[in-house]
């Protein structure tokens, strides 16, 4: 074999797999190379990357910038590119070390659907908790170990079913897509009404939402005169089904968490939808029932 062959190049422990890696992903996956000129570095990625999401926590992600992520540090924004090319490739590194930040649900013993249901909400509960996550832009995508971590899990989840590797995909990323949808409407809703509360109560524009006041929040909600709306605007000649429906409707019980009682109720739509999928797909096979692995 030619030495110039590509599967003949190598690295301290065999072949070198990373040689032809684009660089981003070479270093989201830890494969290149540390800075060989001058001293002994003192960054590293892994920091570079726990100070850029620590700002993002502290001050949304338009606080981002390798001039603060540096300035955090103590080293000049010139010292970072050493380790991280771009600011493009700082936000997909961060995507990435949100994924390994949430506890990865265990697998469950024969009940596939409660698995997928605690994977599905673990994703939201950081989503919320992050809502900076869902300001990354699509060149995030790039898929690093831990949200690979992830994505395997939910694999591991739907293996006994016996599904083909499409139909897998498929569900993954539809409860994947659920993750993005859902988290959105809960922070997109809880940013407007924090916009209306400072407006209404003159605070500065930067004002943290945990500092305002929670039943300001509430009644600020962008939805929160909805059915005002459908009870006296709505006649019936122009939308005849929902006065219909309205005739008949009962307020709910107050849950204790609104905001979690509606996740539950979309992401069980969600779930027997796959449900039924997979009772269909599956016949009655021998492992649509049974129990999952566990190593």
């Amino acid at each position: 074999m030619s030495t110039s062959d590509p599967a003949d190049r190598r690295g301290p422990d065999g072949p070198d797999r990373a040689a032809d890696l684009p660089p981003v992903i070479a270093r989201l996956w830890g494969r290149s190379a540390p800075p060989r000129r001058g001293p002994k570095p003192a960054l590293s990625v892994e920091r570079i990357v726990r100070a850029a999401v620590d700002l993002a926590d502290a001050e949304g992600l338009a606080a981002v910038s390798m001039a603060r992520v540096a300035e955090s540090l103590g080293y000049s924004s010139m010292a970072l590119y050493r380790y991280v090319e771009s600011k493009d490739e700082l936000l997909v590194l961060m995507a990435d070390a949100v994924a390994e930040s949430l506890t990865l649900p265990p697998l469950p013993e024969g009940d596939w659907r409660a698995g997928l249901e605690a994977w599905t909400r673990a994703q939201i509960e950081g989503v919320l908790a992050r809502p900076w996550y869902l300001d990354l832009p699509l060149t995030t995508a790039p898929v690093g170990p831990h949200r690979l971590r992830w994505i395997d899990r939910a694999f591991a989840m739907l293996e006994p079913l016996g599904l083909s590797m499409d139909e897998t995909l498929q569900i993954v990323g539809l409860l994947a897509q659920h993750v993005l949808g859902e988290g959105r409407v809960q922070v997109e809703t809880r940013r407007a009404a924090a916009e209306t509360v400072r407006s209404a109560q003159g605070l500065p524009g930067d004002t943290p939402e945990r500092d305002l006041d929670e039943r300001a929040l509430a009644a600020a909600n962008p939805y929160a005169d909805y059915e005002l709306v459908l009870s006296r605007l709505a006649d019936p000649e122009t939308y005849p089904a929902l006065t219909r429906a309205l005739t008949t409707w009962e307020p709910a019980p107050a849950a204790p968490d609104d905001r979690e009682s509606d996740v539950g109720f979309g992401l069980d739509i969600v779930l027997d939808g796959i449900e039924a999928f997979v009772a269909r797909r599956t016949g009655g096979r021998p492992g649509s029932t049974g129990p999952a692995r566990t190593d």
